[in-house]
Protein backbone atom coordinates (compact mmCIF):
# COMPACT_ATOMS: atom_id res chain seq x y z
CA UNK A 1 0.00 0.00 0.00
CA UNK A 2 1.22 3.57 0.64
CA UNK A 3 4.54 3.88 2.49
CA UNK A 4 6.74 6.87 3.32
CA UNK A 5 10.47 6.20 3.72
CA UNK A 6 12.10 8.95 5.81
CA UNK A 7 15.85 8.29 5.72
CA UNK A 8 18.69 10.83 5.45
CA UNK A 9 21.11 8.38 3.80
CA UNK A 10 19.95 8.83 0.23
CA UNK A 11 21.43 5.61 -1.16
CA UNK A 12 19.85 3.56 1.62
CA UNK A 13 16.54 5.39 1.22
CA UNK A 14 16.43 4.56 -2.48
CA UNK A 15 17.39 0.93 -1.88
CA UNK A 16 14.62 0.55 0.69
CA UNK A 17 12.10 2.31 -1.56
CA UNK A 18 13.02 0.17 -4.58
CA UNK A 19 12.67 -3.03 -2.59
CA UNK A 20 9.31 -2.00 -1.15
CA UNK A 21 8.03 -1.08 -4.62
CA UNK A 22 9.03 -4.52 -5.87
CA UNK A 23 7.02 -5.95 -2.97
CA UNK A 24 3.97 -4.09 -4.27
CA UNK A 25 3.93 -0.90 -2.21
CA UNK A 26 3.54 2.67 -3.46
CA UNK A 27 6.52 4.49 -1.91
CA UNK A 28 7.59 8.11 -1.43
CA UNK A 29 10.99 9.10 -0.01
CA UNK A 30 12.16 12.12 2.01
CA UNK A 31 15.50 12.82 3.64
CA UNK A 32 14.70 15.19 6.52
CA UNK A 33 12.24 15.39 9.38
CA UNK A 34 10.50 18.55 8.22
CA UNK A 35 9.91 17.01 4.79
CA UNK A 36 8.51 13.90 6.48
CA UNK A 37 6.01 16.01 8.43
CA UNK A 38 4.98 17.85 5.26
CA UNK A 39 4.30 14.58 3.43
CA UNK A 40 2.46 13.08 6.40
CA UNK A 41 0.19 16.14 6.44
CA UNK A 42 -0.53 15.83 2.71
CA UNK A 43 -0.97 12.08 2.23
CA UNK A 44 -2.66 9.25 4.08
CA UNK A 45 0.19 6.77 4.51
CA UNK A 46 -0.33 3.28 5.87
CA UNK A 47 3.24 3.04 7.25
CA UNK A 48 6.19 5.38 7.69
CA UNK A 49 9.65 3.81 7.78
CA UNK A 50 11.26 6.42 10.01
CA UNK A 51 14.98 6.90 10.54
CA UNK A 52 15.46 8.12 14.07
CA UNK A 53 18.39 10.45 13.32
CA UNK A 54 16.83 12.75 10.73
CA UNK A 55 18.14 16.30 10.16
CA UNK A 56 16.10 19.50 10.67
CA UNK A 57 13.42 17.74 12.73
CA UNK A 58 14.58 14.68 14.67
CA UNK A 59 12.83 11.38 14.00
CA UNK A 60 11.71 11.27 17.62
CA UNK A 61 9.85 14.56 17.16
CA UNK A 62 8.27 13.31 13.93
CA UNK A 63 6.95 10.29 15.84
CA UNK A 64 5.67 12.46 18.71
CA UNK A 65 3.75 14.77 16.38
CA UNK A 66 2.32 11.90 14.36
CA UNK A 67 1.02 10.15 17.47
CA UNK A 68 -0.25 13.38 19.04
CA UNK A 69 -2.21 14.14 15.87
CA UNK A 70 -4.05 10.83 16.09
CA UNK A 71 -2.88 9.66 12.66
CA UNK A 72 -3.63 6.08 11.66
CA UNK A 73 -0.16 5.79 10.05
CA UNK A 74 1.94 3.06 11.67
CA UNK A 75 5.55 3.84 12.55
CA UNK A 76 8.46 1.48 11.87
CA UNK A 77 11.48 3.17 13.41
CA UNK A 78 14.96 2.51 12.02
CA UNK A 79 18.15 3.32 13.87
CA UNK A 80 21.79 2.34 14.11
CA UNK A 81 21.39 2.39 17.90
CA UNK A 82 19.97 -1.05 18.66
CA UNK A 83 20.53 -1.27 22.42
CA UNK A 84 17.48 -2.34 24.46
CA UNK A 85 17.29 1.14 26.00
CA UNK A 86 17.06 2.69 22.53
CA UNK A 87 14.34 0.28 21.46
CA UNK A 88 12.35 1.03 24.60
CA UNK A 89 12.75 4.77 24.06
CA UNK A 90 11.57 4.49 20.45
CA UNK A 91 8.55 2.42 21.38
CA UNK A 92 7.69 4.79 24.22
CA UNK A 93 7.59 7.63 21.68
CA UNK A 94 4.75 5.82 19.93
CA UNK A 95 6.56 3.72 17.35
CA UNK A 96 4.69 0.52 16.48
CA UNK A 97 7.83 -1.43 15.62
CA UNK A 98 11.58 -0.97 15.79
CA UNK A 99 14.36 -2.30 13.55
CA UNK A 100 18.07 -1.78 14.07
CA UNK A 101 20.57 -1.13 11.29
CA UNK A 102 21.89 -3.13 9.55
CA UNK A 103 18.78 -5.19 8.88
CA UNK A 104 17.69 -8.04 6.62
CA UNK A 105 15.50 -6.65 3.88
CA UNK A 106 12.95 -9.53 3.85
CA UNK A 107 12.38 -8.84 7.54
CA UNK A 108 11.75 -5.15 6.83
CA UNK A 109 9.20 -6.01 4.13
CA UNK A 110 7.48 -8.51 6.43
CA UNK A 111 7.25 -5.97 9.24
CA UNK A 112 5.85 -3.29 6.92
CA UNK A 113 3.20 -5.73 5.65
CA UNK A 114 2.24 -6.67 9.21
CA UNK A 115 1.93 -3.02 10.24
CA UNK A 116 -0.08 -2.20 7.13
CA UNK A 117 -2.63 -4.90 7.97
CA UNK A 118 -3.10 -3.25 11.36
CA UNK A 119 -3.96 0.16 9.82
CA UNK A 120 -7.28 -1.15 8.54
CA UNK A 121 -10.39 -0.87 10.70
CA UNK A 122 -11.08 -3.63 11.54
CA UNK A 123 -7.67 -5.23 10.93
CA UNK A 124 -7.69 -7.37 7.79
CA UNK A 125 -6.43 -10.95 7.53
CA UNK A 126 -3.45 -11.79 5.30
CA UNK A 127 -5.68 -13.94 3.05
CA UNK A 128 -8.72 -12.27 1.46
CA UNK A 129 -11.54 -14.32 -0.09
CA UNK A 130 -14.60 -12.94 -1.90
CA UNK A 131 -16.70 -14.01 -4.93
CA UNK A 132 -14.31 -16.83 -5.84
CA UNK A 133 -11.25 -14.58 -5.62
CA UNK A 134 -8.54 -15.67 -3.19
CA UNK A 135 -5.68 -13.27 -2.48
CA UNK A 136 -2.69 -14.04 -0.28
CA UNK A 137 -1.18 -10.65 0.56
CA UNK A 138 1.96 -12.19 2.08
CA UNK A 139 2.85 -14.55 -0.78
CA UNK A 140 1.52 -11.98 -3.29
CA UNK A 141 -0.69 -14.46 -5.11
CA UNK A 142 -4.20 -13.95 -6.46
CA UNK A 143 -6.51 -16.43 -8.14
CA UNK A 144 -10.13 -16.72 -9.21
CA UNK A 145 -11.78 -20.11 -8.91
CA UNK A 146 -8.31 -21.66 -8.74
CA UNK A 147 -6.99 -19.82 -11.81
CA UNK A 148 -3.89 -17.69 -11.27
CA UNK A 149 -4.62 -14.10 -12.29
CA UNK A 150 -1.05 -13.05 -13.11
CA UNK A 151 -1.56 -9.54 -11.76
CA UNK A 152 0.96 -6.72 -11.98
CA UNK A 153 1.93 -5.09 -8.66
CA UNK A 154 -0.44 -2.17 -9.32
CA UNK A 155 -3.34 -4.43 -10.32
CA UNK A 156 -2.72 -6.52 -7.21
CA UNK A 157 -2.90 -3.45 -4.97
CA UNK A 158 -6.07 -2.12 -6.58
CA UNK A 159 -7.79 -5.50 -6.22
CA UNK A 160 -6.61 -5.71 -2.61
CA UNK A 161 -8.20 -2.34 -1.83
CA UNK A 162 -11.49 -3.47 -3.39
CA UNK A 163 -11.43 -6.77 -1.50
CA UNK A 164 -10.76 -5.02 1.79
CA UNK A 165 -13.71 -2.69 1.17
CA UNK A 166 -16.02 -5.75 1.41
CA UNK A 167 -18.42 -4.60 -1.26
CA UNK A 168 -18.37 -0.90 -0.42
CA UNK A 169 -17.67 1.59 -3.18
CA UNK A 170 -14.10 2.90 -3.44
CA UNK A 171 -13.56 6.21 -5.23
CA UNK A 172 -10.96 6.68 -7.95
CA UNK A 173 -9.37 9.32 -5.73
CA UNK A 174 -8.95 6.84 -2.89
CA UNK A 175 -7.46 4.22 -5.21
CA UNK A 176 -5.02 6.81 -6.55
CA UNK A 177 -4.12 7.84 -3.00
CA UNK A 178 -3.52 4.30 -1.78
CA UNK A 179 -1.93 2.60 -4.79
CA UNK A 180 0.16 5.29 -6.52
CA UNK A 181 2.96 7.53 -5.23
CA UNK A 182 3.09 11.31 -4.98
CA UNK A 183 4.62 11.74 -8.45
CA UNK A 184 1.57 10.37 -10.25
CA UNK A 185 -0.41 12.93 -12.22
CA UNK A 186 -4.01 12.63 -10.98
CA UNK A 187 -5.29 13.50 -14.47
CA UNK A 188 -3.51 10.70 -16.36
CA UNK A 189 -6.40 8.22 -16.15
CA UNK A 190 -4.09 5.73 -14.42
CA UNK A 191 -6.91 4.27 -12.33
CA UNK A 192 -9.20 3.81 -15.33
CA UNK A 193 -6.47 2.08 -17.37
CA UNK A 194 -5.48 -0.19 -14.47
CA UNK A 195 -9.13 -1.06 -13.82
CA UNK A 196 -9.66 -2.03 -17.47
CA UNK A 197 -6.67 -4.40 -17.37
CA UNK A 198 -7.77 -5.85 -14.02
CA UNK A 199 -11.26 -6.56 -15.32
CA UNK A 200 -9.77 -8.35 -18.31
CA UNK A 201 -7.66 -10.60 -16.11
CA UNK A 202 -10.54 -11.37 -13.73
CA UNK A 203 -12.61 -12.54 -16.69
CA UNK A 204 -16.30 -13.46 -16.76
CA UNK A 205 -18.70 -13.08 -15.15
CA UNK A 206 -17.69 -9.48 -14.35
CA UNK A 207 -16.77 -8.82 -10.72
CA UNK A 208 -16.05 -5.08 -10.66
CA UNK A 209 -18.87 -2.64 -11.22
CA UNK A 210 -18.59 1.07 -11.85
CA UNK A 211 -20.77 3.22 -9.60
CA UNK A 212 -21.32 6.23 -11.84
CA UNK A 213 -19.85 9.40 -10.39
CA UNK A 214 -18.74 7.58 -7.22
CA UNK A 215 -16.17 4.86 -7.91
CA UNK A 216 -15.80 1.09 -8.10
CA UNK A 217 -17.03 -1.88 -6.08
CA UNK A 218 -16.81 -5.67 -6.09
Amino acid sequence: MRVLVAEDERVLAELVATGLRRAGFAVDTVHAGDAALDHLDLYDYDVVVLDRDLPHVHGDEVARRLVAGGARTRILMLTAAADPEDRVAGLDLGADDYLGKPFDFPELVSRVRALRRRTARPPVPPVLVRHGVRMDTVRRTAERDGRDLGLSPKEFTVLQVLLEAQGATVSAEELLERAWDAHTDPFTGAVRVCMSKLRGKLGAPPLIRTVQGVGYAL
